[in-house]
């Protein structure tokens, strides 16, 4: 389809401005995935009403002017159970072709946590991507009775839980109380909760900052940009990295720690692997394993096309260049963690099972004497190489489980 028949023409647009002043101007955009065979009409008028329903709430709580946009619905390949990260190539394309300053994905399909756990929707507060699923506001667990669409349960569930997914977006947690407590379906709900009065404050002022405008650039001005965004955005970057547990990526991704870990087993009993260890320097033994390291995550990002969008498009909003910034120091704090997954390996094989007597036979060794410093150097040489094989034979063989780790919070 062309981009000019993929949204509607006339976007709904809910103001919440008092007193006449000026007030930002969101644009947000609704992406249906349905199943194969399955109903849409029913599902796009249900996303329709639970986005304007929503966006009436926020619109009051933040005294912005909320323009929605439906586009067409987009079939998926089966029905079977889908991460949000799953959502976000198209969502991100939609984001810097329309643009959006918010997606909300629709699909009918089961929405599930990287602990495999079915839930109702997920927020991404990085990528700004909301995903609902349908299935769970509709079938309860335990219960035979499949609500329709269109039932005033479904229907308040639904718009109550949108609210609660954007306030995660704009930096609200569970603790903040209102409609930001731990989402749960109500039968008998029939309006939004609203959000408490210091969580109206804040959101205002997050509303302001919200509209982007697109920057058309070429690599080097694209790469200057990721820079600034990064430097104006420091917090936003460091908080998704604390939350998502990227040290412990390789034990997710076992081509990638084997490719890695199988030829360091070969090097550590090999002498042309001490002989080079032992006489590096700390300072170039660090250097060689933080450049190592970088290069890694870069080769990662490119090969695996990891960055958003995926499609070639020279424009880009900041947001977006924060998504790109973030998942690139996920992959160096993932790829240090395999360092440190190696070099535990190296260590532990280098003080219980290599024959200490063994070293003293060497000819090329001048001072026979090795201490826990050298096997330690010897150790990170060995795992810098083990590093870089498992980047360029392992890869990522799952790169979904990558950007779910980094960009989706893990419950409603």
């Amino acid at each position: 389809m062309t981009d000019d028949e993929s949204v509607q023409s006339d976007p709904q647009t809910v103001d919440g401005r008092r007193g006449g002043e000026a007030a930002p101007q969101i644009e947000v955009g609704v992406l249906i995935a349905h199943s194969p065979g399955a109903d849409v009409e029913p599902l796009q008028s249900f996303a329709e009403r639970m986005t304007r329903d929503g966006v009436n709430e926020l619109a009051t709580a933040t005294d912005a002017s909320w323009r929605v946009h439906c586009a067409e619905p987009d079939p998926l390949a089966d029905a079977a159970p889908r991460r949000p990260s799953e959502f976000l190539d198209e969502a991100a394309l939609h984001m810097v072709k329309r643009p959006y300053d918010l997606v909300v994905v629709v699909t009918d399909v089961p929405l599930t946590t990287r602990e495999e756990r079915s839930v109702e929707g997920l927020a991404s507060p990085l990528a700004r991507v909301v995903v609902v699923s349908t299935r769970r506001l509709r079938r309860r667990p335990g219960l035979e009775a499949v609500r329709a669409l269109d039932s005033a349960a479904v229907r308040w569930n639904a718009a109550a839980l949108l609210v609660h997914l954007f306030g995660h977006v704009f930096g609200a947690d569970h603790g903040d109380g209102g409609v930001m407590a731990p989402f749960s379906f109500d039968p008998a709900r029939r309006n939004v909760p609203p959000f408490d009065v210091d969580v109206t404050e804040h959101l205002g002022k997050i509303a302001t900052r919200i509209p982007e405008k697109n920057v058309s650039r070429g690599r080097l001005r694209r790469l200057a940009f990721h820079a600034l965004s990064l430097v104006r955005n420091p917090w936003t970057v460091a908080s998704t990295l604390l939350q998502s547990r990227a040290p412990l990526l390789p034990f997710s991704l076992p081509r990638l720690s084997t490719a890695a870990v199988t030829p360091t087993l070969i090097l550590v009993f090999s002498a042309e692997a001490w002989d080079v260890g032992l006489n590096l320097t700390n300072r170039v033994t660090a250097l060689f394993a933080v450049g190592s390291i970088v290069a890694a995550a870069v080769h990662l990002l490119y090969v695996q096309r990891l960055s958003f969008p995926r499609e070639r498009s020279q424009v880009i909003t900041e947001h977006m260049a924060l998504v790109n910034v973030t998942v690139f120091f996920i992959l160096v704090v993932a790829m240090t963690g395999l360092f440190v997954l190696v070099g535990s390996i190296m260590l532990l094989i280098e003080l219980a099972v290599f024959p200490p007597n063994l070293m003293t036979n060497w000819p090329s060794l001048e001072d026979p004497s090795v201490g826990l410093p050298d096997l330690v150097r010897v150790g990170g040489f060995i795992s810098t190489l083990g590093v870089l094989s498992g980047a360029l034979a392992g890869g990522i063989e799952n790169r979904m489980a990558l950007r779910h780790l980094a960009l989706f919070r893990d419950r409603p």
